[in-house]
């Protein structure tokens, strides 16, 4: 399990919705050669509606928040319930994926930057349309930490955290791995404080050889380096944070740490969320099992939070 959470660092066209069940239409967007993803339009159309961008957590992430082996659609599902109440949505596949189907992936070239980059990208290529309102980012897992900088970049209207980190992401690492693996702590980090220099880090241990090979070292360089309790105090628009009591991977308190940095963002934690934003009532292998049911939906209280912070603050 740790492996595929860890590791997992790494032309318009108009489909119509079935009216009776989804109030929103959904036309592919190719941003560029590296970006492609769906535009959600709600149905009948709004003139000027806010526009969320969805920015997915880390691993080759499609548009509908999956990967190979880990099919929910949490994405996909956050952007139709946003959709139904008359907000328009952008979802977009990861780099990593044209990368994947080009076959020009190169993990030694992938930096973090590249992700804020993209992000600052598709807002743009957005804004230059006209038809919008309001842009807000809301960025899931590692993607809260790029869309709170590429919010700050590109002077976004909105800012929504959904089960991002509060802490640099080494710290995290350090406390999900050793949970469930303690014997490697030392070497962990070890490897880390190497990697935080820009040092190569030899790893031993047949665990974590595999999350730290070379080629993905230079990636967590440069992820390594950001701070978002810094990052988010940076922001001068109105923030949401949220959380899910059980998530398995961010634990509420890094929203609460968040919060702690910036005390005029809004917190909501939901119960019995868990990472990938389905309503958990069992164990934790009930948990595990929902990050590869496509068909469940998400936890209703989210899409419902979101609606309720763009309504106070006129998003």
């Amino acid at each position: 399990m740790i492996k595929k959470i860890v590791l997992s660092l790494f032309l318009c066209i108009s489909i119509p919705a079935i009216a009776q069940e989804t109030p929103f239409k959904i036309t592919e967007i190719q941003v560029n050669p590296l970006l492609k993803g769906d535009l959600y339009t709600p149905i009948p159309e709004v003139k000027k509606p806010t526009l969320i961008i969805l920015i997915a957590g880390s691993g080759p992430t499609n548009r509908n928040g999956n990967q190979i082996g880990l099919q929910n659609n949490s994405l996909k599902y956050l952007a139709e319930d946003l959709a139904k109440e008359h907000r328009a949505v952008f979802t977009y596949d990861k780099r990593v994926i044209a990368q994947i189907i080009a076959g020009t992936v190169n993990e030694k070239d992938m930096r973090f930057e590249d992700m804020i980059t993209d992000a600052a990208t598709v807002f743009d290529h957005f804004k230059k349309t006209g038809n919008y309102s309001k842009i807000v980012f809301a960025g899931h897992s590692e993607g809260s930490q790029i869309g709170m900088i590429a919010a700050q970049q590109t002077k976004a209207d909105g800012f929504i955290s959904i089960a991002g980190p509060g802490r640099p992401i080494d710290e995290i690492l350090i406390d999900q791995i050793t949970k469930q693996a303690p014997g490697v702590k030392e070497e962990l980090i070890t490897t880390l404080e190497k990697i935080k220099k820009g040092e190569v880090a030899t790893v031993k241990s047949p665990l974590l050889s595999s999350m730290f090979r070379e080629s993905v070292q230079p990636y967590m360089t440069s992820w390594i380096q950001y701070k978002p309790q810094q990052e988010i105090q940076k922001l001068k628009i109105p923030v949401l944070l949220l959380n899910g009591t059980k998530d398995l991977q961010v634990a509420e308190s890094e929203a609460e740490q968040l919060k702690k940095a910036k005390p005029d963002a809004s917190l909501t934690i939901i119960p019995n969320m868990n990472h990938v934003l389905k309503t958990i009532t069992g164990d934790d292998a009930e948990n595990r099992a929902s990050y590869s049911k496509p068909e469940t939906r998400n936890t209703p209280e989210l899409a419902q939070a979101i609606n309720l912070f763009l309504k106070k603050h006129k998003l």
